[in-house]
């Protein structure tokens, strides 16, 4: 009989498979033997009946395999059929996912049914499976036993030689621990597998740095990701028993004011709250007890007191609906850390955290990597519990130096907020932030970073006289240069209008001989300003091409330009530090950069203090999207040229609306 088939067969009966070889046989049949006869199955060429014959064949032994190792009983015949069933996957011609992950899932299921093994037994089958991991993930079971294996016995060979290269394809490989969540767990175990040995954290370094590479460039993008994403999991993980102990706890903004809202929430957990009184405001401090009543707190495993000193915030509050500036005393009560946190973590959650947070530090450290791993820092990926622990944000400090060290706008700028509203670690780290443990030495290196990039600005000088003014003042009164230059400029641009607090900052410069001297540099730059800005001079001005940014600054120190109302700079060798003479011409209004180095950082200065200009040529200019969006705001502006720049499509959209 011929045609098709009416009923299948089903591949346990099937006894036999072979290739018809005798002369005048069918072409491109293949023999299967049944119980009560055969049956020839013909293909329409050659690859597709050896295919046929390849996958009836494994499909014939996973079932015989599956058969024999449902129901083990002498696990040295069980450690053969395994050993057996791998090779049979190795040596198999089908290209296809399957082939090897079907072993692994039976592995996965007989040692998910069988608890009583033995750690030989384990170490034996682990061995004996090697070889598929090798270009395979793990299934979801089988990560669970590797786990297992690792907290039991984490200084078994089996973690070095057999999972260090099952983790390595993983982190190399895997785009979504989302997805595969055990893949993640199995990789967190052993890395801490790896800290218990007698090295300790120096196997974990060599680990991290056979992940890099021995280049300057890591070749492979996922690594980074996926290591953050498991330091993430095991960092959360240590505090995770306290957060979920609590569904109502507090903000991290009311951990940070000393929780004054703590007594309305009512939380399951006690929190006790231990408010100091110094003698100098013993008695506001005593008002202040009176309206708090603290409560007590414990947990099975973690114990947290918080010391709070409300006097800052008892300062602040009797300002509210005054119009005057805190005096001199209130800004530098401000600045030093208004609280502590210090939580107590069981042993093992404490040797994770030391162990995950180390791995952050690694990481920083690769010069490559630290781009990358800002960004994925920036939005403050830890709970508000971890940031409120003393010793986390102690050990965590070496990774925001580091940010705040390196020169590259893209990796100290994800120190600010991702968002208008929500912290950075730049309020996080600054005095009077819930992570400050220091006199403001690391806010002072953020500071100054920052304001040797492009945040020269108004706004952001803006943000610290109304958030940050005090710790200014004091850093600045012992001596920190960059504070004194923050405070020299906030009195050139005007950022603070009350007569008072000037008169404050003033003293404050006069106090150290490097505040005398910047004073008196800036007032020697106020008289040459009022001299620039005096009436008269040419109304045109054109440089000659390869004047530099010293010939500007010369030239403009030379006389009065008061009305200088059209500034060509085309073809010239200026940069963005020409910004700065730039902004003290008040009456221009056309400016021609036309090929030169000018970038994001000068359009910024221009879009904050030239309201008058309206016609502005880029052409040929450095200038990208970051800096050029920064002209939304000059509404002034009628003409803009940016031929020949990086300007994208959705930036130009975006200015056609504004402009």
């Amino acid at each position: 009989p011929t045609g098709y088939m009416e009923n299948s067969i089903s591949y346990s009966a099937i006894e036999d498979v072979q290739l018809l070889s005798w002369e005048n046989a069918p072409k491109y049949c293949l023999q299967l033997t049944i119980p009560g006869g055969t049956v020839l199955l013909q293909a329409a060429n050659s690859y597709l009946r050896d295919q046929w014959f390849h996958s009836l064949q494994w499909k014939k032994k996973i079932y015989k395999y599956k058969k024999v190792l449902s129901n083990p009983s002498r696990w040295d015949v069980v450690l053969k059929e395994i050993r057996t069933l791998v090779d049979m996957a190795l040596t198999s011609p089908l290209q296809d996912d399957s082939i090897h992950q079907a072993p692994l899932e039976i592995v996965s299921k007989l040692l998910s049914e069988n608890n009583n093994l033995t750690t030989q037994d384990h170490e034996s089958i682990i061995v004996a499976i090697a070889p598929l991991l090798e270009n395979n993930h793990p299934p979801p079971d089988l990560c669970e036993f590797f786990c297992k294996h690792c907290r039991e016995r984490p200084r078994s060979m089996v973690v070095i030689e057999v999972f260090t290269p099952v983790v390595q394809r993983i982190l190399k490989h895997n785009m979504d621990f989302g997805k595969c969540p055990r893949l993640r767990l199995f990789t967190q175990e052993y890395i801490l597998a790896l800290n218990e040995l007698n090295a300790g954290m120096e196997v974990v370094k060599k680990f991290i740095h056979s992940m890099h590479g021995p280049t300057g460039q890591c070749p492979h993008p996922r690594v980074l990701p996926n290591l953050v994403a498991v330091c993430l999991a095991a960092i959360y993980s240590c505090y995770e028993e306290f957060i979920n102990s609590r569904d109502n706890s507090p903000s991290l903004k009311e951990i940070r004011n000393g929780c004054q809202q703590q007594c309305d929430r009512k939380p399951n957990l006690p929190l006790r709250l231990l408010h100091t009184s110094p003698d100098l405001v013993s008695q506001e401090a005593t008002l202040t007890e009176s309206r708090l009543k603290p409560v007590i707190v414990t947990s099975n495993e973690i114990h947290v007191e918080v010391e709070r000193n409300n006097t800052a915030n008892q300062k602040m509050t009797a300002n509210v609906g005054n119009d005057s500036e805190p005096n001199l005393i209130d800004c530098l009560m401000v600045s030093p850390t208004c609280s502590t946190m210090s939580i107590e973590l069981s042993a093992q959650a404490d040797r994770i955290l030391g162990c995950y947070v180390e791995i952050l530090k690694m990481l920083s450290d690769y010069d490559d990597w630290r781009p990358a791993l800002a960004s994925l820092l920036q939005p403050i990926p830890f709970p508000k519990e971890a940031l409120a622990h003393e010793k986390f944000t102690k050990e965590l400090k070496y990774v925001i130096q580091r940010f705040a060290e390196d020169p590259r706008q893209e990796v100290h700028s994800c120190l600010l907020s991702v968002r208008a509203g929500k912290d950075g670690w730049f309020q996080l780290y600054s005095p009077g932030g819930v992570a400050c443990d220091d006199d403001g030495e690391l806010f002072a290196s953020m500071v100054h970073i920052l304001m040797g990039s492009c945040y020269k600005t108004k706004k952001f000088l803006l943000s610290l006289a109304e958030n940050k003014l005090g710790p200014c003042m004091l850093l600045a009164l012992r001596g920190n240069q960059t504070m004194v230059e923050i405070l020299c400029l906030m009195l050139e641009y005007n950022i603070i209008d009350n007569n008072d607090t000037q008169l404050q900052i003033i003293s404050t410069l006069e106090s150290t001989d490097v505040g005398k001297r910047m004073y008196e540099q800036l007032c020697d730059r106020q008289r040459e300003l009022k001299e620039l800005q005096r009436k008269g001079g040419p109304t045109r001005l054109t440089l000659p091409s390869k004047s530099t940014d010293a010939d500007l600054a010369r030239l403009l120190s030379s006389g009065s330009f008061g009305n200088l109302e059209n500034l060509s700079l085309a073809f010239t060798n200026v940069t963005s530090a020409c910004a700065e003479h730039l902004i003290k011409l008040p009456s221009l209004k056309q400016l021609n950069l036309w090929s030169t180095q000018f970038g994001d950082a000068g359009l910024r200065l221009l879009s904050e203090h030239l309201t008058m200009l309206q016609v502005l040529n880029l052409c040929e200019t450095p200038v990208t999207d970051a800096g050029l969006l920064a002209l939304s705001s000059m509404k002034s502006l009628c003409s803009l040229n940016m031929n020949s720049t990086k300007l994208s499509a959705d930036t130009y959209e975006d200015l056609k609306v504004f402009l």
